[in-house]
C-alpha cells in the first residue's frame, strides 16, 4: 500500500492539473472569439484571379435573366460582336453593362475558329458547367504557358455564360446537356464521348490541326514543339500505359504498347487518313447511348495495325493502313498513375508536359483533389475566403499548459 503523503500527492496534482485544463479552455475561448477573422482581412491565394489581370471585373453567373433576352433579340446585336469577343486577349471580359450576343453566333464555324488559330493549330477542350472550375484550370495553364490559340465547347448555355463574362473564348456544341455532374459510364457520359468525335469530325475539315484535350488534365509545359517534332504522324494519343518503354523524350516503342489507348490527350493533323478515322469512329458510337467512345477509337484504329512506318520515329501503320500514329511517352503525358503514384518522370528525371487525372478514385472529387494536392488547381477567391468568420488559434496558451503540466510533473516525481 503507498504512503498517504504519496496518494495525497496524486490527488494534489490531479486536482491542479483539472483546474488548469479548465480555466485554460475557457480562457482559449475568450481571446479565441476576441480575434476572430474579419472578412476584411485579404486571404493569399495561389493564383491571382483573371478578373485581376483584366481591364474590369468579371460578372458571375447570375445573367440567366440577361441571356434569355439576348435570345429574344437577335436582330438587335452586330454581326461583328461575336468577332470581337472571340479575338480578344482571353481573360478581358466583356464591358461592363454589355449585352452577351445571341447563342446562333457562338456555333462553330471555321471563321470562328480561324480567330484562335495560330501556326494552323488549335488547342479545344469541352465540357458542362459542373466541370466550370476544371475548365478554368485548363485555360490558366495554358495561358500562363504563353498559349492562346484555345478554344472551349460548352455543352450547356450556362457554361456558355459564364466563360463568356470570365473572357474566355468559347463556342456552343449544340448539345443540350444538363448542366449537372455525370458519373462515368452514365448515358450522360457516353454522350460526352459521341460529341468529343462529332466535335473532331467537324474541327479537322476546316484544315487545321486539332490537340484535344479532356478538362480533367493540365498543361505543364507547351507541347507543341514536341508535336512539331514528328510532322509525318497523323494521330499522336497518349496511353494507360503504366510501364515505359522509353527512358527519354522519344516515342514509346510501338511493339509494346498493349494498353487502351487514351482519347483524353491527343493531337490530329487534317489529313485524308486522320479525316476518314474520324467520321468512321463518330459513325459507329453517334447513335449508341452505351458503348465508350474510348473502346471504339481504339478497335477501329487496330483494324490495321503495322508494320512501322521508319526504322527511327516509332510511327506505325494503322487504321486503313495509311493512318500514321503514333504513342506520346508515359513519363511525359503522365496518366494519374503514372504521375501521381509512380513518379515516373522523377525517376527518369524529365519534365513532363500534361498530367490528366485517370487512375483516380471517387469521381469528379478524387480528380479535383488530385489536382490541388499536386498544387495544380486553379480555385477561385472563395475557395480560400470562406463566408463567415474564421477563427484564429493562438497557441501561446497551449505552449504555457505544457510548460506547467511539466513543472508539476517535475515537482511531484522529485519530491514523492
Amino acid at each position: 500500500m503507498a504512503p498517504w503523503y504519496q496518494t495525497l500527492g496524486r490527488s494534489l496534482f490531479l486536482m491542479i492539473f483539472a483546474i488548469v485544463i479548465i480555466v485554460s479552455i475557457v480562457y482559449s475561448s475568450e481571446y479565441t472569439f476576441s480575434l476572430s477573422y474579419s472578412s476584411g482581412s485579404s486571404p493569399v491565394y495561389v493564383w491571382s484571379s483573371p478578373s485581376a489581370v483584366s481591364n474590369g471585373s468579371s460578372p458571375q453567373v447570375g445573367h440567366i435573366s440577361k441571356f434569355s433576352n439576348s435570345f429574344r433579340k437577335v436582330g438587335g446585336t452586330r454581326p461583328s460582336a461575336i468577332h470581337q469577343y472571340i479575338s480578344r486577349p482571353i481573360w478581358e471580359v466583356p464591358p461592363n453593362g454589355s449585352k452577351i450576343p445571341p447563342l446562333k453566333t457562338f456555333r462553330l464555324t471555321k471563321e470562328l475558329v480561324s480567330l484562335r488559330v495560330k501556326d494552323n493549330i488549335i488547342i479545344v477542350t469541352f465540357g458542362n458547367y459542373a466541370f466550370m472550375d476544371f475548365i478554368l484550370t485548363w485555360v490558366k495553364h495554358l495561358t500562363d504557358l504563353d498559349l492562346s490559340n484555345i478554344l472551349v465547347g460548352a455543352m450547356d448555355t450556362k457554361l456558355l455564360e459564364a466563360l463568356y463574362w470570365k473572357g474566355i473564348p468559347v463556342f456552343d456544341m449544340g448539345s443540350n446537356m444538363s448542366p449537372i455532374d455525370v458519373g462515368w459510364g452514365s448515358p450522360e457520359f457516353h454522350k460526352m464521348g459521341r460529341e468529343k468525335a462529332i466535335l473532331i469530325d467537324a474541327i479537322l475539315p476546316f484544315g487545321y490541326e486539332l490537340l484535344m484535350c479532356d478538362t480533367d488534365m493540365v498543361w505543364l509545359k507547351n507541347p507543341l514543339p514536341y508535336f512539331a517534332r514528328f510532322p509525318e504522324a497523323d494521330i499522336l494519343t497518349s496511353t494507360d500505359k503504366l510501364v515505359p518503354t522509353v527512358a527519354d523524350d522519344r516515342l514509346e516503342i510501338w511493339q509494346q504498347v498493349t494498353a487502351d489507348y487514351n482519347i483524353g490527350i491527343f493531337h490530329w493533323r487534317p489529313t485524308d487518313s486522320a479525316k476518314l478515322m474520324a467520321r468512321e469512329w463518330k459513325l459507329l458510337i453517334q447513335n449508341n447511348e452505351k458503348i465508350w467512345d474510348q473502346k471504339v477509337f481504339n478497335a477501329v484504329m487496330r483494324k490495321n495495325f503495322g508494320p512501322a512506318v521508319d526504322e527511327e520515329s516509332e510511327l506505325v501503320y494503322a487504321y486503313d493502313g495509311n493512318l500514321k500514329l503514333g504513342f506520346l511517352p508515359i513519363s511525359l503525358f503522365c496518366s494519374g498513375h503514372s504521375y501521381f503514384v509512380q513518379a515516373m518522370f522523377q525517376q527518369l528525371r524529365l519534365e513532363p508536359y500534361a498530367v490528366h487525372t485517370t487512375f483516380q478514385h471517387s469521381g469528379t472529387e478524387g480528380k479535383r483533389h488530385r489536382l490541388r494536392e499536386g498544387m495544380f488547381f486553379y480555385d477561385q477567391p472563395e475557395y480560400y475566403d470562406s463566408p463567415g468568420e474564421l477563427s484564429n488559434w493562438i497557441p501561446c496558451i497551449c505552449i504555457w499548459l505544457g510548460a506547467l503540466v511539466d513543472t508539476c510533473f517535475k515537482y511531484f516525481h522529485g519530491k514523492f
